[in-house]
């Protein structure tokens, strides 16, 4: 914990958005599910792939953004590259003075890194953990603003003494040994940490628009249009395919939900919270998964992952399969206060895709244009694949990455050709009225 990070260039995936994001913790309690699965078909066999998908979501039940925790122990083309990495980052020394009203009194390289707080730093950053710059609550703790002498605006994430427990520290030191390691677009960036005695301090950029659930559920009092849930899905699609295939050490993420994909005031996406977050096998070994226990969030759990305690990349796609329903929804995945029949958000979508009834699962919010269902019937047919009860059978997220590429084109398309058909229908109009 130590030691030095090195630090690298933004990795760049959609050039038409921009912008930064910090990791707010999930709320955690302990349960387990086990389920029982069959191999989904190929394309060819869609109806019977989605039965077979649906079947598995009723082990999952449970309420919203419950953590699972269980006792048992593309070629490679430029637009995926890793970023190179570069120099080392400094120790920040502290300064005296009196800084901005919400100004952090030390200085630090604009770099993220390994950068060990001191406990008075942390205390004079955020007024001793004043109300006043309290931004969230989580069950891993509170998380306060604050901002540096260089104007950076970061977001101090302050564990709850209570839950200071063996796993809890296990956690705290897994999200630093990944922050410290990953440097991308569309990953929350880390600028350092605090143990010291019963404290446990992650120190991150501040995310100025909440996260992806917050923006579902029209929280800020804006509905998210499909295009930017599309562009959304996409940063998150490039995020995990740099875990899990452009680092030295791949990482599993674990924890894929739409309540840890922050978003920036332009609306791109930053995964954040990696306290779940796991080395990945060594492929060179011969290793095909990691056994370990079960953790991650109710609804969101790969069913295999949770039969055999086998983990795996494809853990994180058939997150990913449940966070694309989502964006297609509007809905949570677990609804507990729908009928039993829509219960589970993917069961009941996957079964309406394959009924021919895909354009009932849209969120009642976005207008069913030609584009819309045209994207909506493409992605439902990416989150079938993800959601494959047998991990074999999913893509893995570069190819997830390259299909929401192609369905975002397609729909670019389709939209201006709406646009100039109905551009030259009214000004047909308006030549007949005259």
């Amino acid at each position: 914990m130590k030691g030095r990070r090195n630090s690298s260039s933004d990795y760049r995936s959609t050039p038409d958005r921009g912008g930064y994001s910090p990791g707010y913790a999930s709320s955690e309690v302990s349960a387990k599910s086990t389920s029982s699965s069959t191999a989904s078909g190929g394309r060819n066999s869609v109806s019977s792939a989605a039965r077979s998908v649906a079947g598995i979501f009723t082990a999952c039940f449970a309420p919203p953004e419950a953590t699972i925790r269980s006792s048992k122990s593309f070629g490679d083309s430029e637009e995926f590259k890793a970023p190179s990495v570069a120099s080392d980052v400094s120790r920040a020394s502290s300064q005296k003075g009196r800084g901005s009203n919400r100004g952090i009194n030390i200085s630090i390289n604009k770099e993220p890194g390994t950068v060990k707080f001191t406990m008075e730093e942390i205390q004079k950053a955020t007024r001793n953990f004043s109300s006043s710059f309290k931004i969230g609550q989580g069950g891993f703790g509170t998380v306060y603003k604050a901002k540096l002498l260089d104007g950076t605006v970061v977001a101090v994430k302050r564990a709850k003494k209570s839950l200071y427990e063996k796993h809890l520290g296990v956690e705290f030191q897994s999200e630093i040994q990944t922050l410290s390691r990953v440097e991308h677009l569309n990953l929350v960036k880390f600028y350092g940490y605090l143990e010291e005695g019963d404290e446990r301090i992650v120190v991150v950029e501040h995310v100025p628009n909440g996260n992806l659930r917050e923006h579902l559920d029209c929280i800020h009092g804006k509905v998210l249009d499909l295009p930017t849930r599309l562009d959304i899905a996409i940063d998150v699609a490039h995020a995990i395919t740099y875990l899990h295939m452009y680092i030295d050490h791949p990482i599993i993420h674990r924890d894929v939900k739409s309540s840890n994909i922050l978003l920036t005031e332009n609306f791109r996406a930053k995964i954040a919270d990696f306290g779940f977050a796991k080395q990945a096998p060594d492929s060179d070994s011969g290793m095909t998964h990691v056994s370990t226990q079960v953790k991650g969030t109710a609804g969101y759990l790969d069913p295999e992952y949770l039969k055999t305690y086998q983990l795996t990349e494809k853990s994180d796609v058939y997150s990913f399969g449940v966070l694309l329903v989502e964006l297609i929804t509007g809905r949570r995945p677990i609804e507990p206060k729908f009928e039993l029949r829509e219960r589970i958000t993917a069961k009941w979508a996957m079964k309406k895709f394959v009924d021919g009834e895909a354009t009932t699962v849209l969120d009642p919010r976005l207008d069913q244009t030609a584009a819309n269902t045209l994207a909506l019937e493409k992605i439902l047919e990416l989150a079938l694949q993800c959601l494959a009860p047998r991990r074999q059978n999913r893509p893995n997220m570069k190819r997830c990455a390259e299909i929401l590429w192609t369905i975002r084109k397609d729909y670019r398309e389709l939209s201006a050709s709406d646009f100039r058909s109905f551009s030259s229908t009214s000004q047909r109009s308006s030549s007949i009225r005259d």
